[in-house]
């Protein structure tokens, strides 16, 4: 980024996004992507002739920049649950994601158009991401939990769907007709309709409309749904260019295109090659993927991008899946389960993830890790903790949170520095080794 003088008022990117002048479309030219290092080949690499597609690099976007490999806080609703974006902020964290589903829900893309977009209407000074909607096919239409690596083994059905659950959303051609979890009102979901909500709300960086399955659908009913989402796709990227030359005065939002597939190497192959066709700005590597070929998948669809396309994957928090992600082509990764986690009392250390409720902690005056420089290790103790979480304080949840956001957004920039330094493959090894030595889960 550019050097600033400390005593100078600096600029406030939410007033002023790059790219953006009255009267005209936004300038494509305020979002692109760099790239400073690349990781070294090997034997066992899991891209074409051993490649390693991990890299450093910046995403140059309207309203700042994004160094990369970086973790994306999920702000769903236009605010992390717990946390205010001054806190966000504070613990290291550059950008931010919301759902446009939900922000469509309440309080209304037009309320975020009127205030001025996601960014300004959430204060939030920075780059900032929206989910198309996609998820909510899944969420709504199968009602599995979000989740994204998957340990699926056996059960293959096209009309599955998670147990004690009631189908709420329909696929057809066109788009999706789904039931609203808040009152059951009935909605439509299209291409065009997510890119309308989506340039209302605003936001720096948006991912095409897009069908996720789950890895228990049929191969036949997987290919069907590629093929539909490449349909979806090329009609989000000509309603993507109509809405950017007509509403002047806003500034470009990048659109990346959606890989689906599963976990059928042809299929992402060929999804991939289908969004890489496409005018898109990036690609977000979507679907349900089974943990185990997490980083062959992301191998498989990085062969077939263009290498100066950042690239976005969804849904990816377990330590060991972000390594996976960043080692063959992850440039942003976002997930909930670092916040929501941290509600039930789950605390990520670099020794590992425990629960902060346990009884045996009630006694305990330490901090939740030594040597975390978060605002909550520095000023409260695991027994507080364990009291406010024991108690339902909220303050509890925002500290917790506090602490598990920054363990990620401090991993990615440890890893990002690992990259640009030349010793990725030992700080993985070490990271890992350490973290999974008493059997941790994430």
């Amino acid at each position: 980024m550019t050097d600033v003088d400390a005593t100078q008022t600096p600029i406030d990117l939410v007033e002023h996004p790059r790219g953006a002048e009255p009267g005209k479309p936004g300038d494509r030219s305020a979002f692109s992507f760099e790239i400073t290092r690349r990781l070294e080949p090997t034997a066992d690499g899991l891209g074409r002739d051993g490649f390693r597609h991990g890299r450093s690099g910046v995403i140059h976007t309207p309203h700042g920049d994004i160094q990369t490999p970086a973790f994306v806080p999920v702000a769903t609703q236009a605010t992390m649950k717990a946390m205010l974006p001054e806190q966000l902020k504070e613990l290291g964290a550059q950008c931010t994601l919301a759902n446009a589903f939900h922000l469509f829900e309440r309080p209304g893309e037009d309320i975020l158009d009127e205030a001025g977009g996601l960014a300004k209407f959430m204060n939030w000074h920075g780059p900032t991401f929206t989910d198309s909607g996609g998820f909510q096919v899944l969420s709504l239409g199968a009602g599995f939990k979000k989740t994204l690596a998957m340990d699926v083994k056996g059960l293959k059905s096209d009309d599955v769907i998670a147990e004690g659950k009631e189908r709420l959303a329909f696929v057809d051609e066109d788009g999706v007709t789904f039931k609203s979890p808040l009152n059951g009102d009935l909605h439509r979901f299209s291409a065009e309709i997510s890119m309308g909500i989506q340039h209302k709300i605003g936001a720096d960086i948006m991912f095409a409309f897009d069908e996720l399955t789950t890895l228990m659908n049929t191969r036949r009913y997987q290919e069907e749904s590629v093929e539909r989402t490449y349909r979806w796709a090329q009609r989000c990227v000509a309603e993507h260019k109509r809405l950017t030359e007509a509403r002047l005065g806003k500034p470009y939002q990048a659109l990346f295109g959606v890989v689906q597939g599963a976990n059928y190497e042809d299929l992402r192959r060929h999804a991939a090659q289908q969004i890489a066709s496409l005018d898109f700005d990036g690609v977000g590597i979507g679907g349900a993927i089974e943990k185990r070929l997490l980083g062959n998948t992301c191998a498989w669809i990085c062969d077939e991008m263009p290498e100066l396309r950042p690239r976005h994957v969804l849904g990816i928090a377990a330590v060991d899946d972000i390594f996976a992600g960043v080692e063959n082509g992850g440039d942003t990764f976002d997930c909930v389960a670092p916040a929501r986690t941290a509600r039930n009392g789950a605390i990520y250390t670099r020794d590992g993830r425990w629960n902060v409720l346990r009884t045996a902690l009630k006694h305990d005056f330490g901090p939740l890790e030594e040597g975390c420089d978060c605002y909550t290790c520095t000023h409260y103790s695991r027994a507080y903790l364990h009291h406010l979480l024991k108690a339902r304080e909220m303050s509890g949840c925002t500290l917790a949170t506090i602490h598990n956001e920054r363990f990620f957004v401090r991993l990615l920039d440890e890893i990002r520095e690992s990259i640009t330094g030349g010793y990725f493959d030992e700080y993985k090894k070490e990271t890992l080794a350490r973290f999974y030595a008493n059997g941790s889960r994430g």
